[in-house]
């Protein structure tokens, strides 16, 4: 298996979509996988990105009660350097917020979105503010840089994933770097905008290189994964808690032996049981990613390797929905019956389909995860493609 750093080595395509320094550590370069599958579901693209109005959405969605949908791209607008938009449901866009960079402003989000309980839209930027190691802003009509990271004195740096919020408006968030050991940090930010250092990643044992965002349980447990890190010598990424004190627990070290998994750069999804599921961009039993459960015990179960089916994806980098049945879905960056991606559907029992197959004009390189609104219809972004190759929002109808 290559290195993570050799993996880093990145071709024109994907140096394109990961254009900044920060979010290449959450990157890993993929080699081409492509096979014949099936398509279900009905497939439509309700927006193709322009440049102009954004370009390169390497970050999922959320909807509204009334149907519309609001992401990042991490390229385009009217600086070039990423925006925040709404898609409504007719597949119309507008653009809320592009980016300008410098101190007052941040630059190439690469995460979603998260609405507080005023309804206000929160996001972090991997770079700009005060001293471009990335922002947490809020979207209001003037939209707000709320905090700066620094990457001094034991801030974070660099944050490339979304938010969650509690129901006192306080967001939780990880950056991939920064902290007291220089690999990451799970951080709180209050209603005034000031920030709490919950965590700080120390590599051995407890991870590091936190590439995705958290989930928040009744009692105010957070859970995550990191990229890397853990016990042992695998280095092979964690997934964790940290408590309301701000303890860390590793829940699961992967180990990438024995079809384990390898690198979950997603982040995961917690069922009414406590039952935590995601997914690992590498390892499996063929090398090219798999699927996970981890019970409450802490035991892990690979629910599907990738590869195991003709057709069937590659590398799944972000982490997955689950439905009122337990059913989960997700994308794949490659693979698929053209090579450039696919939407799975996992049963509880382990059963996947490809639900679709993307194909280039309707949308390639899916790196973000999807969202379901209250009829099961999926949304989601492909990172390239579309009318202008700039990348695309989709929709999938049951």
């Amino acid at each position: 298996m290559a290195s993570i750093g050799q993996k880093r080595n990145g071709n024109s395509a994907e140096s394109r979509r990961m254009g900044n320094a920060g979010l290449k550590l959450c990157v890993l370069l993929l080699t081409t996988f492509a096979a014949s599958s099936s398509q279900a579901q009905t497939y439509t693209t309700l927006h193709s990105f322009n440049g102009a109005a954004g370009a390169y959405p390497v970050a999922g969605l959320i909807v509204d009660a009334a149907g519309n949908l609001y992401g990042t791209t991490q390229q385009g607008g009217s600086y070039g350097l990423g925006t925040v938009f709404k898609v409504d449901a007719s597949g119309a866009e507008t653009v809320l917020h592009s980016f300008k960079g410098g101190k007052s402003d941040g630059a190439f989000p690469s995460a979603g979105l998260v609405f507080d309980t005023k309804g206000r839209l929160y996001g972090t930027t991997t770079l700009g503010g005060r001293s471009n190691h990335g922002t947490v802003f809020r979207v209001t009509a003037n939209t707000t840089v709320v905090y700066s990271f620094t990457g001094t004195d034991g801030d974070g740096a660099f944050p490339a994933a979304g938010l969650v919020a509690d129901r006192g408006g306080n967001v939780y968030g990880t950056t991939q770097q920064g902290g007291t050991h220089g690999y990451g940090t799970v951080f709180k930010l209050d209603n005034a905008g000031k920030e709490t250092i919950l965590h700080s990643f120390g590599g051995v044992p407890d991870g590091e290189y936190p590439c995705a965002g958290l989930i928040l349980d009744t009692k105010g447990n957070l859970y995550g994964t990191t990229q890397l890190g853990g016990p042992g010598s695998q280095n092979d990424g964690t997934v964790f808690k940290v408590n309301t004190n701000g303890k860390e627990s590793v829940l699961y070290s992967f180990t990438d032996a024995n079809g384990d998994g390898a690198y979950p750069i997603g982040g995961v999804v917690r069922d009414p049981a406590g039952n935590l599921y995601g997914t690992a961009s590498d390892g499996g039993a063929n090398g090219i990613g798999m699927v996970f459960k981890l019970d409450t015990s802490g035991k892990e179960s690979v629910l599907y390797s990738f590869g195991t089916n003709t057709g069937d994806g590659a590398y799944p980098f972000a982490g997955l929905v689950r439905d009122a049945k337990g059913n989960l879905y997700g994308t794949a960056e490659l693979g698929g019956a053209n090579g450039p991606g696919i939407v799975f559907e996992l049963t509880p029992t382990g059963t996947e389909t490809v639900v679709h197959s993307f194909a280039g004009t309707d949308g390639s390189y899916p790196l973000a995860g999807l969202v379901q609104d209250a009829n099961g219809n999926l949304y989601g972004t492909a990172t390239e493609g579309g009318a202008h190759n700039d990348g695309v929002v989709f929709k999938l109808t049951p």
